[in-house]
């Protein structure tokens, strides 16, 4: 029987399919078999509807982020399609937070789960050092035939960008930093519902168990400063995808 605290996970193919319900609420049904008997809570629902054309998920972000600011296992209502994506199987381990997957409950959460996201995450990673041995391949062909490839600068065009790194950021900021990246999914997920003042996010932030960093309660100071902080962070990590943001946030 399921015990504890649970954020879900729905995730459908296409627009079409999110407007209809299609396919959301056999997901939905097989969650709450899954969390059938014993003393749970569900304490949130993320939807995301998957184009194909992008790597990263939003709110699969959100639901991790949440479910990591309240401690939280997450349900996944399928497994199909996880093992495509290398860098979102590697997120999921990353971010320590407990999965379950309800096509697979005999797989109990905790160090079980990790072990198979990772082994999932080795024949992905396999799969795709496979691919890119193919493009060296075709690579090398197209240098025999005289194509120019790469960046004439090479290194030294790249040290000329300045990239910044998590490591760089003063000690003194570093727990705030990390909180701010915990929290980035969530944020995120609260300005596309269309909440963008600093009051209308405190008001969501509490509203979904969300503790402060200094007690329980949001005051608009607090928002301030974290939405400060968010957007000051992706001023100099703009375009991260999700694998490297959720590593940023447990490394800061």
């Amino acid at each position: 029987m399921a015990e504890g605290k649970f954020v879900s996970y729905l995730r459908v193919s296409t627009d079409k399919q999110g407007r209809s319900g299609l396919g959301i609420e056999a997901q939905r049904h097989a969650v709450e078999r899954y969390l059938n008997g014993g003393r749970w809570t569900l304490a949130a629902e993320y939807v995301e509807t998957e184009t194909g054309k992008r790597s990263d998920r939003p709110k699969l972000t959100a639901a991790l982020a949440h479910a990591k600011a309240i401690k939280a296992k997450i349900v996944f209502a399928k497994l199909d399609r996880l093992t495509r994506n290398v860098d979102l199987l590697r997120a999921l381990v990353a971010s320590e937070v407990d999965s379950v997957f309800c096509d697979l409950p005999h797989v109990p959460p905790g160090p079980m789960g990790r072990f198979l996201l990772t082994q999932m995450a080795a024949v992905a990673e396999l799969e795709a050092g496979l691919i890119g041995e193919r493009t060296k391949s075709a690579l090398a062909v197209a240098k025999a035939r005289g194509v120019k490839l790469g960046n004439p600068n090479g290194a030294r065009a790249l040290r000329d960008k300045q990239v910044g790194n998590a490591e760089a950021i003063a000690s003194v900021k570093a727990k705030s930093a990390q909180r701010a990246a915990d929290l980035r999914g969530i944020v995120d997920d609260i300005k596309r519902s269309g909440i963008t003042t600093v009051r209308g996010i405190s008001n969501e932030l509490q509203s979904r168990g969300i503790r402060a960093p200094r007690g329980s309660t949001w005051h608009l100071t607090a928002v301030t400063r974290l939405l400060n902080r968010l957007n000051n962070t992706s001023h100099t990590n703009n375009g991260a995808k999700l694998a490297t943001t959720l590593r940023a946030g447990k490394r800061v």
